[in-house]
């Protein structure tokens, strides 16, 4: 049973990743025929991050009452609705209107789920799991890719995720049994932590103001590697598409790799490798050397973003304790998707008024502040 659950997990992780990616991929295609310039993505995105930070604050006490089995099922149900919103969209605003349910349903289950894994598992596992959350994040963009090659359109590329989505969720419907029979020999504790004494722990500051330059970095890249590939690199929109799945490519091997490597090595150095191949990948996509080192950079970034995201929650409850980890992890996510709401937006302006040729030094300055608030984090272990 324990086995059959986390094969159950892993499947979440993907329906996690699936429909992260694919505004970033399609956006090209998506903003001639909305009418709208090409930084109202980050609108979009940011009202999907707004919604998640509401979610991520209530995740503690809607875990509580619900359990995380529910939380995950009713979660994922959401998102797919939203896909399918999204693929019947033909104004701007009905997007935005369809990122309600979309964000709702990201905000809880990526904090319980995280930290039901953080909690109960190895850290191996919660590499090898975000992994699968690379597969649903690049598997998603090869769809839209393939919809706009064969003349389908980006709402057909939507819609071809939404079934995938839907049909993810049935199974975590039917797997609640499953996350029962855990559960139930578990004791919750007894009411929720106050957000000022969540705040006021030594050390939730700066690991959230990390976790916060990481989710910025790894959104701005997601959401605008296809539009650096076509606006400053020439390349054809549709081919564009494909080409920003490369970074989430990066991101899944990394995370294969990385089950492997946190055998030996601890959280903290994991986290420490992530940033020195994040930034080795910065300096090729700096370099003027054409379109394969571009895709070669994305690849490096994503590769460097693999081992430091699982390696930040799976740290959470030997830092700070298992009976706050949920509290923790819940506070963090919101953190962190202030991050993913205000800065791809930001970027989205800059990319706008001066030049999208901008992004490796913007997501360099991301990485900075990730490194500078790491190193206040690493005395607290």
């Amino acid at each position: 049973m324990t086995h059959l659950l986390l094969i159950i997990i892993y499947m979440a992780f993907v329906s996690l990743g699936l429909p992260d990616s694919i505004l970033g991929a399609s956006w090209p295609s998506m903003y001639p025929g909305l009418d709208v310039p090409v930084s109202y993505a980050g609108i979009i995105s940011m009202s999907i991050a707004f919604c998640t930070i509401i979610s991520s604050l209530q995740s503690y006490r809607i875990t509580q009452k619900l359990g995380t089995g529910k939380v995950t099922a009713i979660s994922a149900a959401l998102t797919a609705v939203a896909l399918l919103g999204f693929s019947v969209s033909a104004k701007f605003w009905q997007l935005c209107f369809w990122a309600i349910p979309y964000g709702i349903g990201a905000g809880s289950v990526d904090s319980c789920l995280n930290n039901y894994v953080a909690t109960h598992y190895k850290s191996h596992h919660m590499s090898w799991l975000h992994c699968m959350w690379g597969v649903g994040a690049t598997v998603g963009p090869m769809i839209m890719g393939r919809a706009l090659t064969c003349g389908f359109g980006w709402n057909w590329g939507y819609r071809w995720v939404a079934f995938m989505q839907i049909a993810l969720t049935a199974i975590l419907f039917l797997s609640l049994p499953l996350w029962r029979a855990r559960e139930n020999g578990e004791t919750r504790p007894g009411g929720a932590i106050p957000l000022r004494e969540i705040l006021a722990t030594p050390g939730v500051k700066a690991m959230m103001l990390c976790f916060f330059g990481y989710c910025a970095l790894e959104q701005t890249a997601g959401l605008w590697a296809a539009s650096y590939l076509a606006l400053h690199k020439g390349v054809p929109s549709d081919v564009a598409a494909g080409f920003g799945g490369m970074f989430f490519m990066g991101i899944t091997a990394g995370r294969a790799i990385s089950g492997f490597v946190s055998m030996k090595l601890s959280d903290l150095k994991m986290i420490w490798l992530g940033m020195g191949i994040i930034s080795a990948g910065i300096a090729v996509m700096l370099l003027p050397l054409g379109e394969a080192l571009s895709l070669m950079g994305l690849a490096l970034v994503g590769l460097g973003c693999a081992p430091v995201y699982p390696s930040i929650m799976h740290s959470i409850p030997g830092i700070f304790g298992p009976e706050r980890s949920q509290a923790i992890i819940g506070v963090q996510m919101a953190g962190a998707y202030v991050g993913t709401c205000l800065m791809p937006s930001l970027f989205g302006v800059i990319a706008n008024s001066i030049t999208v040729a901008l992004l490796p030094l913007y997501l360099l300055a991301l990485l900075l502040v990730m490194a500078a608030m790491q190193r206040m984090t690493d005395r607290m272990a």
